[in-house]
């Protein structure tokens, strides 16, 4: 994972960390992912946080409208559940509305797993290279809806 302020206050300002993320309520871990033995580590996550379902997301260059699935996370949003992701491959972008409204970007790649809580407001994108794959988990069966600013 890669942290960094959206817009810097300073040119020598230091990076955010993990306690800013914790500050709002967002959670990270690193994970072991090779070989799909990451199974174990979800299945104590969702006892723990009460999670219900997974299921695993792939998006790349050749995903049928692509463009339009990564329109719908680019736009300020949040949702009345937690969004999370355990990265299995690829890389995306998060950014994500830190303490005093300032957007903290979280790039996440294999292995790292986040847990953007309800009702904070968050955006997604692709890096340039369009791939990722998520192991994603739900608190109910149908999912969530995003509901943007």
């Amino acid at each position: 994972m890669q942290l960094s302020w959206l817009e810097q206050r300073a040119a020598d300002e230091a990076a955010p960390t993990t306690t800013d993320l914790a500050r709002v309520d967002v959670f990270y871990e690193r994970l072991e992912v090779e070989d799909e033995r990451f199974q174990p580590a979800v299945d104590r996550i969702k006892q723990a946080r009460g999670y219900v379902t997974q299921d695993i997301i792939e998006l790349h260059p050749e995903t049928p409208n692509l463009d339009g699935i990564c329109a719908k996370f680019k736009d300020e949003h949040l949702h009345t559940d937690d969004e999370v992701r355990l990265v299995l491959d690829g890389e995306g972008i998060f950014d994500i509305r830190g303490a005093d409204d300032r957007w903290i970007r979280v790039q996440v790649e294999r292995g790292d797993l986040l847990i953007v809580p309800a009702q904070l407001y968050h955006r997604f994108f692709l890096t340039e290279r369009k791939h990722i794959r998520c192991v994603r988990l739900f608190k109910d069966a149908s999912g969530w809806t995003p509901h943007y600013r």
